[in-house]
């Protein structure tokens, strides 16, 4: 854990730990580039972030790509302000550029119920990209409701309500530079 780490836990005494450091998520988004850079090195595909969650992931992300790519972004909300997903997906903001015949990255915080990221799937399909493929930062198994292929995992969390580097609570602590769990 950095010193940034531990100033941020001293300022915000609601949090019970810290589950991923900002070293091990540093770590984990270079491979994931490298990953991706090699997996596309014949390729410009086109990262598309969803917003707000997903924004330092792709930015980190994107960083430690090698090949020429695009980016765009969606927004999509299905928590409510809570802490557990309604189910039911409502797209905000959607994608500016056409994506047919693109390689598509879907760039996602975390993936929970799985019920977000298939209909955001399913409705890109029938735009018909060359190739559609997710890229999380957090994968939390046990709450998964629907199967849903991950092709470039950060971490598998437990099902724990986590903040921090780009998640949030009620629009909050999306500035930490790690994972967090909330004291209950």
């Amino acid at each position: 854990m950095t010193f940034d780490d531990q100033e941020y836990l001293s300022r915000y005494p609601f949090i019970d730990r810290v589950l991923i450091s900002s070293e091990e998520i540093t770590r984990r988004v270079r491979q994931l580039g490298n990953e991706i850079s090699n997996d596309y090195k014949d390729s410009v595909p086109i990262f598309v972030c969803i917003l707000k969650g997903a924004y330092p992931f792709l930015a980190d992300l994107t960083r430690c790509v090698s090949v020429d790519h695009e980016v765009d972004f969606m927004a999509v909300s299905s928590y409510d302000g809570g802490t557990q997903s309604t189910g039911v997906v409502k797209i905000e903001k959607d994608l500016k550029s056409n994506i047919t015949n693109r390689d598509c990255i879907l760039v996602e915080d975390i993936i929970d119920t799985g019920l977000t990221i298939n209909n955001l799937m399913e409705l890109l399909k029938t735009r018909n990209p060359r190739s559609l493929r997710v890229a999380a930062l957090l994968d939390k198994k046990g709450a998964r409701k629907i199967d849903v292929p991950l092709h470039y995992t950060g971490f598998e969390i437990p099902q724990e309500f986590v903040i921090g580097y780009g998640l949030d609570y009620d629009e909050k602590y999306r500035n930490l530079p790690f994972i967090g769990i909330m004291k209950a």
